[in-house]
Parts: structure tokens; sequence; C-alpha cells
């Protein structure tokens, strides 16, 4: 039932807030229960001493985890984010980072996702952040 990037892009597009939408997520692989997505680098996004802001990570994780449950369902489903724990390997500055969600467990209320996110150029670890889901679809 996996989703194609395309697919992913629309389900992006159609239900995120604009600010969310602003972050310039794009998706770029699926397979079920797994969804890697592009944080581009941003000026806008930087925090003092010119790192991307921590808020910016976390909210491009908890974005992949829904793509990553979209992908595992065939389409989107309303959810909402339970839990989320982060933490934060490296500051980075200058380039994209691929934020990849991975299901550990989908059962039909309750979605439970591992998240790494890791420099584009050079693949280094940033963050890792780990979600729980509620399926209210």
């Amino acid at each position: 039932m996996t989703l194609t990037p395309a697919e992913a892009d629309k389900i992006l597009a159609a239900n995120f807030a604009p600010w969310v939408l602003d972050l310039g997520l794009t998706a770029v692989d699926l397979d079920e229960g797994r969804a890697m997505l592009r944080l581009p680098w941003s000026d806008r996004l930087a925090r003092e001493g010119g790192a991307l802001s921590g808020q910016a990570l976390m909210a491009a994780a908890d974005t992949a985890t829904v793509i990553a449950v979209s992908a595992a369902r065939g389409s989107f489903v309303p959810m909402t984010t339970v839990q989320q724990s982060t933490s934060f390997q490296r500051a980075v500055a200058g380039e994209d980072v691929l934020v990849e969600a991975v299901l550990t467990k989908l059962g039909r209320r309750m979605a439970f996702a591992e998240i790494a996110m890791t420099t584009a150029n050079s693949g280094e670890l940033a963050a890792r952040a780990s979600t729980v889901y509620a399926l209210l679809g």
C-alpha cells in the first residue's frame, strides 16, 4: 500500500498547517511503514549562531511520522501526536536534513515510530526522535 513521493507531497499540501508547509518538506522515498522527507536548509529556520532550530527538526520528525503512517495505511487518516521525544546530536548549518521515520508498531488505534535526522551531504546524525500517535480514523 506504499504511497509514491508525489502522493505523499499531496498529503502534506492538503493536511498540514501553513507554517508546517513553510518548512519546505518534500517526500524523497517511501516504503510500507517508512518515509524519508527532505528538510531544505533555510536561513529562516536558523537560530542565533546559524544552526538549524530544534523546533524545525522536531516539526519535521512529527510530519515524517504522519507520512510513514499514511504510507503503511495507503492513504492519510486523521491522527494526533500523543508523545514525541527528541535528542539532538549535532548542530546543522548550511545543509539540508533527511528525516527518516520508521514505524516500529502500527496498530488499529496507535502508531509508534523512530526517526533519524541526518545531514544530506555528510550523512551525519543530527537528531533522533521517537513518536507515538493516536489514529483517529
